[in-house]
């Protein structure tokens, strides 16, 4: 486990996060899309706002779940609370320091159609919370509910 850092453009928006960086999530949701989004979600014990929250502005939309933060200042997205996962954190993996995002596994996620995406996200993450599994266990359980991986860390 390690603990990195990162922050927006400015740096007003700064925080640190800890946790095994291997592989993040790529969205193409009309806001994620547009936004450029590297999606990893952490548990919110493991992510940490440095300094004051006043350079944080915030916009939801459709059910409002999804509390997309950005810098007032700059306007970079570096972290937000998800919809598919309100009690974590989604952290920007492009605005952590340090990290060659060509080294991480990415994969999928259709947002297009994020009811039943949701669903396979869902199911996947409940079969493969389990320690018990071995990691070609996980590969399987991945490969059947047809998540892609676009780039793999050597």
């Amino acid at each position: 486990m390690r603990t990195y850092r990162g922050s927006c453009h400015c740096g007003r928006v700064a925080f640190e996060v800890k946790g095994r960086l291997d592989r993040v999530s790529e969205c193409n949701c009309s806001i994620c899309a547009k936004k450029g989004y590297l999606h990893w979600i952490v548990r919110r014990t493991a992510f940490r706002l440095l300094g004051s929250r006043d350079a944080l502005t915030t916009y939801t939309f459709n059910t409002g779940v999804a509390q997309h933060h950005f810098c007032s200042v700059c306007g970079i997205a570096s972290f937000y609370v998800p919809r598919s996962d309100p009690d974590k954190i989604d952290v920007n993996a492009r605005c952590l320091d340090g990290v060659d995002i060509t080294q991480l596994r990415v994969d999928t996620f259709d947002g297009q159609n994020w009811e039943s995406a949701h669903r396979r996200y869902a199911a996947t993450r409940t079969q493969l919370s389990g320690d018990s599994l071995s990691s070609r266990a996980r590969k399987k359980a991945g490969e059947r509910f047809n998540v892609s991986q676009r780039f793999k860390k050597e």
